[in-house]
């Protein structure tokens, strides 16, 4: 009997969060080798379990695996397969990205899809690319009615340190109402997903709060506040991070960042909490930039290191002020 079993891991924001939710905008997002795992077998007909879950379910409507079912739905229209032209499986997903009930803040409804879809490709052997898998992930949260930026799909599918120019959603979702899936995927959505090349030594940390992200409402109020100035001087600085990155220029790393953390305080005072503003101010008298990850409010925060000894302190401040390193990188060691 064919098993498959494949994996697909979390994301962070360096840089961009908030304002790459406007098409044109540009993000910094790096993927986080914490997994979830997907295992296909074959069977008599579809089945669907998630440990999110106390209970397993098949295609039949349920709002719990909703986003499970759509992403298969999508599939099988990109096949050209009715659900019940599809070679039937049984699909479990394991790994939730949280501890004690508390969530890492590093998944994301894209990383079922994303993983769903990775699943399904090596099931049926179909070589997708990590773009169409983009796509096809992309099509499905669209066609839910997600409206967020997709950074964090590009950053999934592409499982890497990656830059992403967002995409205007609202006329993809127009096409999706209205045109058939293939032409839909042939289309220049204007997105942008490159994959960076860090030439600079230093560490990548991951500090957990261990406290829940600002709620729907603070991120709605927060996004109310977005101006063109903070839109325009994020772009500049995550443009600088990116070539700072490139190019191994540390200063222009800090300084950029500093900045882009600058225009979320002001953006609003719910985006660092006590937490990660300890978590931040950590960072005092070393070499290293620490800033809030994503929404802001509490999940995590992330910081770059460019001494061994200030990863050693800053990971030493951080559990004083109550704050777990959660994963930690080696981002390159060219000299």
């Amino acid at each position: 009997m064919k098993t498959i079993s494949v994996q697909t891991g979390g994301k962070l924001y360096i840089a961009g969060e908030y304002a790459i939710l406007t098409p044109g905008q540009t993000a910094i997002l790096k993927n986080i080798p914490i997994h979830m795992t997907a295992t296909v077998k074959e069977a008599e007909k579809i089945t669907l379990f998630s440990d999110m879950f106390d209970y397993a379910t098949d295609m039949t409507v349920d709002k719990n695996y909703a986003l499970i079912q759509q992403t298969i739905v999508t599939l099988a229209t990109y096949l050209d397969k009715s659900l019940h032209n599809l070679p039937a499986f049984k699909l479990d997903i394991t790994g939730k990205l949280e501890r004690d009930g508390k969530k890492f803040g590093i998944g994301s409804s894209g990383s079922v899809t994303v993983l769903t879809l990775k699943a399904l490709s090596a099931f049926y052997e179909l070589n997708l690319s990590a773009d169409t898998i983009f796509k096809l992930a992309s099509y499905t949260l669209l066609k839910l009615g997600d409206n967020g930026s997709m950074g964090d799909i590009a950053c999934i599918a592409y499982d890497d340190l990656v830059a992403f120019t967002s995409f205007d959603r609202q006329k993809v979702s127009t096409w999706i109402a209205t045109k058939d899936i293939k032409t839909v995927l042939a289309k220049d959505w204007g997105y942008r997903i490159e994959i960076i090349k860090p030439a600079l030594p230093c560490d990548f940390l991951v500090g957990w709060t261990k406290q829940p992200s600002i709620s729907k409402d603070m991120i709605n109020l927060v996004k109310s506040a977005i101006t063109k100035a903070f839109l325009e001087d994020t772009e500049r600085n995550v443009q600088i991070c990116k070539q700072a990155l490139q190019m191994g220029d540390k200063m222009a790393v800090k300084a950029s960042l500093q900045k882009v953390s600058d225009l979320l305080l002001g953006l609003s005072s719910a985006i660092y909490n006590d937490k990660l503003k300890a978590l931040k101010s950590a960072e005092k008298g070393l070499d290293v930039i620490a800033k809030s990850s994503g929404s802001g409010g509490g999940d995590c925060g992330i910081a770059i290191s460019f001494s061994e000894s200030d990863s050693h302190e800053l990971a030493q401040r951080w559990q004083k002020a109550g704050i777990e390193i959660l994963y930690q990188e080696r981002l390159s060691d060219e000299r």
